[in-house]
C-alpha cells in the first residue's frame, strides 16, 4: 500500500511515497480508501524533526497526516454509527509516528468517521476535519454567549477562516486582523470589524472596543503580544499549546485538537454546517503523492489561502 512519508527528518524534499503493510478493520473500526489527506502546520512538525524524540521508538518510514477523506471499503464488527461500505466519508487522524493520513487506506475508531458533506469533492472534504474541529474546540473552551466579542489572529488562515465563521454562526460579533489584501476574504467569512495586520494588534482592538473583547482565539500566534486585546475576566485561547500567565482574572486555556479526537457528533455537525452554507471550505491546491514535497513547500512558503491537499 502507498504512503506519504521520511525515513530521515529534514526539508520537503525528505518526503517520498513508500510502501507500507496494508490494514484491516478489527471490531469497531472502519477502513477507508483514502483519496485525499490535507497538509496543515502540524505535519511540518512532524516531518522537520521537532518531534523526532517522539517519534524515534518506532522505525521509519514515519507518515504525518491528519485528514483524510476518501470511501469506506471495510466494517469492522460492532460499528453502529451507521457508516457503511461504499459511503463517502472524512475523519480527523491523530497519527502516531507511522499512522498519519498520508496514506492510501487507514483504518480508524469508527466514532472518527463521518459521511463528508453532500456534493463535495475528496479534495474538498479533507480540508474539514482537523482544522474546523480546532476551531469548534476553541470556541467550547472561550465559553462565550450570543451577542458577546470575540477577537481572531490569523482569521484568512483554516484554522482562523474557520473560527470567524463558526463564531458569527454562534451569534457572535467578530473583529479580525488581516492584510489588506486579505480583507474582501474575512468580510466574505463574516467579520463584523477588520483591523490591519501587523504590530499594535491589542491597541487596534481596543480602539474598538475600550475595555477589551470577551474572548481571543490567537491562531497567529501573537501569544503575550495578543492578550491586552482581552477585558478583565474574559478568555484568551491559542494553538500551539501556549497559556498566558494568570492576570486580570482572565481564563487563558490551550487548544489541543486530540481532545475532539473521536468527536463524532461534533464532526457530523460541521458536516452539516457545511450543508447549510455556514462553513466554506478552502482548497489552496492539490498534489499527486509523488509531489507531497511541493505541498509542503507552498505551505511554509506562507500566504495560501485554503489548504494545500496530497491526492491518492
Amino acid at each position: 500500500m502507498r504512503a506519504v512519508g521520511l525515513m530521515v527528518h529534514g526539508g520537503p524534499e525528505v518526503l517520498q511515497v513508500v510502501d507500507v503493510p496494508a490494514v484491516e478493520a478489527g471490531p469497531g473500526q472502519i477502513r477507508i480508501r483514502n483519496y485525499a489527506a490535507a497538509v496543515n502546520p502540524t505535519d511540518v512538525v512532524g516531518r522537520n524533526g521537532m518531534r523526532a524524540e517522539v517519534q524515534k521508538k518506532d522505525p521509519p518510514p514515519y507518515v504525518p497526516g491528519m485528514d483524510a477523506a476518501g470511501i469506506v471499503d471495510q466494517i469492522g464488527e460492532g460499528v453502529t454509527t451507521g457508516i457503511k461500505v461504499g459511503d463517502r466519508v472524512m475523519a480527523m487522524v491523530v497519527p502516531d509516528a507511522t499512522h498519519g493520513a498520508y496514506r492510501e487506506q487507514i483504518v480508524l475508531d469508527q466514532r472518527a468517521v463521518v459521511r463528508a458533506p453532500a456534493n463535495t469533492t475528496h479534495v474538498e472534504a479533507c480540508t474539514l476535519p482537523m482544522n474546523a474541529l480546532t476551531a469548534r474546540l476553541s470556541l467550547d473552551l472561550l465559553g462565550l454567549e450570543s451577542g458577546q466579542t470575540l477577537a481572531v489572529t490569523g482569521g484568512p488562515g483554516a484554522y482562523g477562516g474557520y473560527v470567524i465563521q463558526l463564531a458569527k454562526a454562534d451569534g457572535l460579533v467578530v473583529i479580525a486582523d488581516c492584510a489588506e489584501s486579505d480583507r474582501a476574504l474575512l468580510q466574505s467569512l463574516g467579520a463584523d470589524i477588520i483591523v490591519s495586520r501587523g504590530d499594535g494588534f491589542a491597541a487596534k482592538i481596543r480602539e474598538h472596543f475600550p475595555d477589551g473583547v470577551d474572548g481571543l482565539a490567537d491562531g497567529a500566534l501573537l501569544n503575550e503580544l495578543a492578550i491586552d486585546a482581552v477585558k478583565d475576566g474574559g478568555s484568551f485561547t491559542a494553538i500551539r499549546g501556549f497559556k498566558g500567565e494568570q492576570q486580570r482574572d482572565i481564563k487563558f486555556t490551550a487548544t489541543w485538537v486530540t481532545r475532539y479526537d473521536g468527536a463524532y457528533e461534533k464532526l457530523d455537525l460541521l458536516r452539516e454546517q457545511v450543508e447549510q452554507g455556514v462553513l466554506t471550505l478552502r482548497v489552496a491546491d492539490s498534489v499527486a503523492a509523488e509531489d507531497a514535497s511541493i505541498a509542503h513547500e507552498r505551505l511554509e512558503r506562507g500566504g495560501t489561502r485554503g489548504r494545500m491537499v496530497i491526492e491518492f
